[in-house]
């Protein structure tokens, strides 16, 4: 519980003092451009969700404000937005309905971005903070989408 405790206040201090200026409707915050995979899942209760492989679970922000999104062994696309320099929703999210292995993370990565209310960006990685602070999802680059 300690280190999620630590974890929370440091992503609410880091989003305190980010220097970013608010996003005109036509911006878009630097989440495009990279594939982001996850690397893990840090609930509230002090659990750690980690995926049995890399590439597993991916979020890819388009410019447009469409998502795509790889859970496990479903995909799915929905909408985002950021209204300001932190805040980040993601709406309308829909996935296949393929039965994943046992253990999978799909049902949780799933609800976790359905409840995703603001983000960091911090040395290279994304971090998603979910409602209520529910859970903080942590990502890496993957690699560099080409921009249509």
């Amino acid at each position: 519980m300690r280190s999620f405790l630590t974890m929370t206040l440091c992503l609410l201090l880091m989003a305190c003092t980010a220097t970013q200026k608010p996003n005109s409707t036509e911006e878009k915050p630097a989440l495009t451009g990279v594939l982001w995979e996850l690397s893990k899942i840090q609930s509230m209760d002090d659990s750690t969700y980690v995926p049995r492989a890399p590439g597993l679970y991916t979020l890819e922000f388009h410019e447009d404000g469409s998502v795509s999104v790889r859970a496990d062994c479903n995909r799915g696309r929905g909408n985002w937005t950021s209204e300001t320099a932190s805040q980040l929703k993601i709406t309308q999210l829909a996935t296949t309905r393929a039965m994943c292995m046992p253990r999978s993370l799909h049902d949780r990565f799933i609800s976790d971005l359905n409840y995703t209310r603001s983000f960091t960006l911090n040395e290279g990685k994304l971090y998603l903070a979910t409602m209520a602070d529910g859970a903080i999802l942590e990502f890496l680059p993957g690699h560099s989408v080409p921009v249509e």
